[in-house]
């Protein structure tokens, strides 16, 4: 079974940055697409972008276009956010999430192995 452990939230001012981590773990893992997501207190669960594994295409949406990048270790296993200019909004758990759909399936049912998330606040 394969498991995906995000880590690297915590609190940061506004303005700053933070990276965070997911990393799979487990039996041979084949998802092609990583995805992150996001969910802020009474909101929707967010697409705030995805990767390709092998190829390491990336595929954000305009909200957080420029802010954000997506990216991997060599093996794919690893898969970083990296979160510049963060802004209140942007307060949310962050999820890594698997699926085997192309990086521009940016609905949360196409993918099938989550992260149990990890807590991102901006303080004003």
């Amino acid at each position: 079974q394969v498991q995906l452990v995000e880590s690297g939230g915590g609190l940061v001012q506004a303005g700053g940055s933070l990276r965070l981590s997911c990393a799979a773990s487990g039996r041979t893992f084949t998802s092609i697409t990583m995805g992150w997501f996001r969910q802020a207190p009474g909101k929707e669960r967010e697409f705030v972008g995805s990767i390709n594994r092998i190829s390491g295409n990336t595929y954000y949406p305009d909200s957080v276009k420029g802010r954000f990048t997506i990216s991997r270790d060599n093996a794919g296993n690893t898969v970083y956010l990296q979160m510049n200019s963060l802004k209140p909004e942007d307060t949310a758990i962050y999820y890594c999430a698997a699926s085997n759909y192309h990086i521009y399936s940016t609905g949360r049912h196409r993918y099938d192995l989550w992260g149990q998330g990890t807590q991102v606040t901006v303080s004003s």
